[in-house]
């Protein structure tokens, strides 16, 4: 019987090959190659991603920013139940199903500002923000009731957009409300007040901004008298 001296067992020991991880490993194994993940929070941004990445289970803040996204899915935050803070500054994001946020119950922030969007999704009901600004948004891309249900709504900003008539169906959250440079032409009564109730006072605004779009406010008089503070715009 050959024994082996101290230098061929060395070598044997040396060409062991590792052995690689299950599927199973693999798949519960948190994906952040192109991304930074600190504490909940996944930092994806500039780095040429044109679908969302595998993200770990317990995220909460997604920063996407500057990157070649063309859509969005309900399978991207499949099984994603903790994100509260969604952000795609400046993709090429031309189409969002309209379940993509359907699961999301805890999401309070969505930015999908400088994309290609013409229309809005379903959005979920605990949303404080909606960052949409810089995008070709038209009135028939947002449903009657998109904003109905948002009670916590606090900020929207629709501003650069392709609208030709403030939205319908505001909450009474809003805070602040961006619509500057669209092409909104006429305003109602009832667009932030109630035509029907003279007392109705909406205290909750603090800033309404109507400049670069083709209407003289001061022709509606009646559309304001329900704000404690006039919108920003042109009156003549």
């Amino acid at each position: 019987m050959i024994i082996p001296d101290e230098k061929s067992l060395q070598l044997q020991k040396d060409e062991v090959v590792p052995s690689l991880p299950t599927k199973k490993e693999n798949d519960e194994m948190p994906t952040c190659l192109l991304c930074v993940c600190l504490s909940g929070s996944v930092y994806c941004e500039e780095v040429d991603i044109d679908a969302v990445p595998p993200l770990p289970k317990e995220s909460a803040y997604l920063y996407a920013r500057f990157n070649k996204i063309k859509k969005l899915t309900a399978k991207d935050f499949a099984d994603m139940p903790n994100l509260r803070r969604l952000d795609f500054t400046g993709n090429l994001i031309e189409d969002i199903e309209d379940s993509t946020f359907s699961k999301l119950s805890l999401l309070e922030e969505l930015t999908l500002a400088e994309n290609q969007l013409v229309r809005l999704p379903v959005l979920p009901l605990k949303l404080t923000l909606l960052n949409a600004k810089y995008n070709k948004i038209k009135n028939k891309g947002i449903k009657a009731n998109t904003f109905k249900k948002l009670n916590k709504l606090s900020f929207l900003y629709l501003d650069h957009n392709d609208l030709e008539a403030v939205p319908p169906n505001l909450p009474e959250s809003l805070r602040v409300i961006h619509l500057q440079f669209n092409s909104i032409s006429s305003i109602t009564d009832d667009t932030f007040c109630k035509a029907n109730d003279t007392r109705y006072i909406r205290d909750r605004i603090e800033e309404i901004r109507l400049e670069g779009n083709p209407i003289a406010l001061g022709k509606h008089p009646n559309s304001f008298i329900c704000l404690k503070r006039l919108p920003i715009g042109s009156y003549f």
